[in-house]
């Protein structure tokens, strides 16, 4: 496999990473706690030291963490991680407020202050919500303040969960437009078969492939949810908006600052040279990665074109199939018959409507609909192109 054999490239990546400013990084709840959900201190205290150093040297720092579950286990005397919602839940209430007293402890102790943000996957696409919860954040970072940011699991339910804690860090690094994310776990990167039989750590990634993809194994353990293919995901997702990721192993003495150093540490996953800026900020970026679609247009190469090289709105007259069932103002994937992902984008009329009107001119609407209130099936300012090409 050809993903680490940059190396001028992986080098230089690597020192552009001592000139990041806002950083997030998440620690896996196989780092902090142990097997029996006991806190794993001498660790906890170790990183805690590492990142108010950061703070201490002018850099922003977010702490996305886990472990709410597994602290909650511990003083339930809970032998397994439950596997039904309110249990789920009265654990996480238990060991949340329990995780916070230790963390607000330890940074005092390097004289930082912490403040506690918690969130679902609804808060974040609510439009209001969504710019609440950044301002949040960045009035703390402006005031020193480190967030810690965990999934309110208290209150989650299956619909508006993130799954696990690295989807969660990465959209984080999206709402405050962080340069960095930081994902610290039980191992050193990614890794891939070796000629010995065995495996070697995979040291850069100049992007995520679905061969890349392929050698993600693992589902998490008994106090943790994702693995490397939810940690892939995460990276995926903030190398398109410029952010540099690096996965690297949490339980390495001074692991923070040596990754900040440029120390060949752990699988650095470069951040995407070919994305749209103007596509990727603000408003459309919480398009892009704060909506779970709730359905798909599938589209002509016309449109595409005129998509991705002209900067055109959807028009029905590209639109070739409907998948799912939507109403007008919900998000959608906008793909190319072999499921390609080209953009995503909030529709101006239903899947219904859009199904009457698709492959046709837009003076034909209101003929078809009895009226046009909009001549764009999705306006190109209500749009994020996810995955542009060189055709």
């Amino acid at each position: 496999m050809s993903t680490g054999a940059n190396t001028d490239m992986a080098a230089k990546s690597r020192q552009e990473l001592a000139q990041a400013r806002r950083i997030v990084v998440k620690i896996g709840s196989r780092i902090l706690v142990q097997s029996s959900g006991r806190p794993e201190m001498r660790r906890i205290r170790s990183l805690i030291r590492e990142l108010a150093g950061l703070r201490q040297a002018g850099r922003e720092v977010v702490f996305v963490t886990s472990g709410a579950i597994g602290a909650g286990m511990e003083v339930l005397g809970m032998k397994r991680r439950p596997i039904n919602l309110p249990e789920l839940q009265m654990a996480a209430a238990v060991g949340q407020s329990r995780l916070m007293t230790r963390y607000d402890k330890l940074f005092a102790r390097e004289r930082c202050k912490v403040g506690q943000v918690l969130l679902t996957h609804d808060d974040l696409k609510h439009r209001s919500r969504h710019l609440n919860a950044r301002n949040t954040m960045l009035t703390m970072l402006g005031a020193g303040v480190i967030p810690v940011v965990n999934e309110n699991d208290v209150v989650a339910v299956e619909e508006i969960k993130f799954g696990d804690n690295d989807l969660l860090a990465s959209l984080v690094v999206h709402l405050i437009d962080a340069d960095l994310l930081i994902i610290l776990t039980t191992t050193d990167g990614l890794r891939e078969p070796a000629i010995s039989g065995r495996t070697r750590r995979v040291a850069f990634l100049g992007s995520i492939t679905p061969e890349v993809m392929a050698l993600a194994s693992g589902k998490g353990s008994a106090l943790s949810t994702g693995g490397m293919a939810s940690k892939l995901e995460a990276a995926q997702a903030v190398a398109k908006t410029g952010a540099a990721v690096v996965i690297a192993d949490g339980r390495r003495s001074g692991i923070i600052g040596k990754i900040l150093a440029g120390a060949d540490m752990g699988t650095l996953i470069r951040p995407a040279a070919d994305q749209c800026a103007e596509s990727l900020t603000g408003r459309k970026r919480w398009i892009a990665f704060f909506h779970r679609p709730n359905g798909a247009l599938i589209i002509d190469d016309g449109a595409r074109r005129a998509i991705e090289r002209e900067g055109k709105s959807l028009l029905p007259i590209g639109i070739r199939k409907v998948d799912g069932e939507f109403e007008a103002g919900a998000v959608v994937d906008i793909k190319i018959a072999d499921q390609t992902l080209v953009a995503r984008g909030l529709v101006s009329y239903s899947s219904h409507d859009i199904r009457l009107i698709q492959g046709r001119r837009t003076d034909a609407i209101a003929g078809i609909l009895g009226a046009a209130n909009f001549e764009e099936v999705i306006h190109r300012d209500n749009m994020a192109i996810m995955n542009a090409s060189d055709a």
